[in-house]
């Protein structure tokens, strides 16, 4: 069930991996952004629905919800963004009602700062998606009266800001470690 395939949208690109579930309801695709803000998640025996709100260039985007009117449990997932984003999900798949296609029936986010989950019944088919140096920037799918299947957009990890500070830091750090020798140099001359 795994696909990948990459996309780009202007200047952003992303690889979409996925989907995995069934194939009932109708295919969906929030798009590419440059992370995600906060999921609401309705859920029971399965996943009912997800709604997402991204962030697009500093300002929430609210995408549209995709499942049904179902479930009696929510969970509402907020992350502290852009410092906090989502490396990986996994979950379960398979058949609510004998005879029907598979929906999703867990779903587990974790960002890399913590993990949110699980929502749902671990039973079914597992499916996992971690992928080094990336970031969950939009979601796939498809839904009806469920969520039926789940796909994901990713990007390389992320915030350059994040990647700016890193690189000043380790520039410092540099520059002390080379600093420090050439004064060791200068004191250790050799003694004849």
């Amino acid at each position: 069930m795994e696909n990948i395939k990459e996309q780009s949208s202007g200047k952003k690109k992303s690889i979409v991996v996925g989907s995995w579930g069934g194939n009932g309801g109708t295919g969906w695709d929030d798009g590419i952004y440059n992370g995600v803000r906060e999921i609401t998640i309705v859920f029971d025996h399965c996943i009912d629905s997800i709604q997402v709100v991204y962030d697009k260039n500093g300002k929430p985007v609210t995408a549209e919800k995709h499942g049904g009117v179902g479930g009696s449990k929510t969970a509402e997932i907020k992350l502290q963004y852009p410092e906090e984003f989502l490396v990986s999900a996994s979950g379960h798949y398979s058949s609510v009602v004998p005879g029907w296609s598979p929906v999703i029936r867990s779903l587990t986010l974790k960002s890399n700062r913590r993990t949110y989950g699980p929502y749902g019944v671990e039973e079914g088919t597992p499916f996992n998606l971690s992928m080094d140096g990336c970031s969950i920037v939009g979601f796939t799918g498809r839904s009806g009266w469920y969520l039926d299947s789940i796909g994901f957009r990713l990007s390389r990890s992320q915030s350059p800001k994040l990647l700016q500070k890193f690189q000043q830091r380790l520039q410092r750090l540099t520059s002390s470690v080379s600093k420090s020798n050439k004064d060791n140099d200068q004191r250790q001359k050799p003694y004849y």
